[in-house]
């Protein structure tokens, strides 16, 4: 598969799982970064502006579902910017919990290597589009404003 041109955010307070997911990534996407500490995650998703965050469900401090709160408003103004939620907890409350914030879909350790690129590939494809239908749609506006 080729590889795209995306960004991918990883924040997992476990070094080896944002290891593991860059290893899995690395044919998939262009950039791919990794964060363990969550409270920084506001200031790296600003900066590294990524087309999709795998996001761990429990860290200490800022859990994910704090993370997915704090980073509502910006990906709101961003469009469609998928999140894929990562947890072994297999629990219905914490799946329910984290789609009900916003999270797009829910992979449960241990990650399976297939399962995460694919999932992965067909958000971003999802998000590319919609920056293509966004792009469209601006560039049309323009030219009824300008005939």
């Amino acid at each position: 598969m080729p590889q795209l041109s995306a960004r991918v955010l990883i924040v997992d307070d476990e070094p080896a799982n944002v290891l593991l997911l860059e290893e899995f990534l690395a044919d998939t996407a262009t950039e791919v970064s990794g964060l363990t500490d969550s409270r920084q995650v506001e200031h790296v998703f600003r900066d590294f502006e990524p087309d999709i965050v795998l996001l761990d469900l429990h860290m200490p401090g800022i859990d994910g579902q704090e993370v997915l709160r704090r980073l509502s408003s910006a990906r709101e103004s961003l469009g469609f910017l998928p999140v894929i939620v990562l947890t072994s907890d297999t629990s219905r409350t914490a799946r329910n919990s984290a789609l009900l914030l916003g999270a797009n879909d829910f992979l449960i350790k241990p990650l399976d290597r297939t399962e995460v690129v694919l999932r992965v590939r067909n958000l971003l494809r999802m998000r590319e589009l919609f920056v293509e239908l966004a792009a469209a749609n601006h560039a049309l506006e323009h030219s009824l404003e300008n005939p």
